[in-house]
């Protein structure tokens, strides 16, 4: 009894405990973003991992906007999403994000239009 009581709490913790180790999108980020290295804009980010979907925020620039088809893969540590901000004229611009995680740190592009640049947030 007392070896299969042991047996099954040593596949739980097998099984558990990779599946809670792959969540490290959730949380609050923060970095910067732009379309150069002399053009830089501040930004935080809290995000939420649910599966393979991520959910969450984005804050520049004292503007507060969803992100929408969020998705991470921790096999290839790609992150992909996408975000609507208010842009000029009361027009939508639509981004898209992508990065790769390492270390603590998601860097990557994102474009809107024609416009593109770079990104680097860290997780606080």
């Amino acid at each position: 009894m007392r070896r299969t009581i042991l047996t099954f709490f040593c596949l739980t913790l097998v099984t558990v405990v990779p599946a809670f180790a792959q969540d490290t999108i959730s949380g609050k980020w923060s970095g910067d973003w732009g379309p150069s290295k002399f053009d830089r804009n501040q930004v935080t980010t809290e995000f939420k991992l649910s599966g393979k979907s991520v959910t969450g925020t984005v804050n520049s620039e004292g503007k507060v906007i969803q992100v929408k088809n969020g998705t991470y893969d921790p096999n290839t540590k790609a992150f992909h999403m996408e975000a609507d901000a208010p842009g000029p004229g009361n027009r939508i611009v639509h981004f898209v994000i992508d990065g790769k995680l390492e270390n603590d740190m998601l860097t990557g592009s994102w474009n809107h239009d024609t416009r593109k640049g770079d990104f680097k947030i860290s997780k606080q």
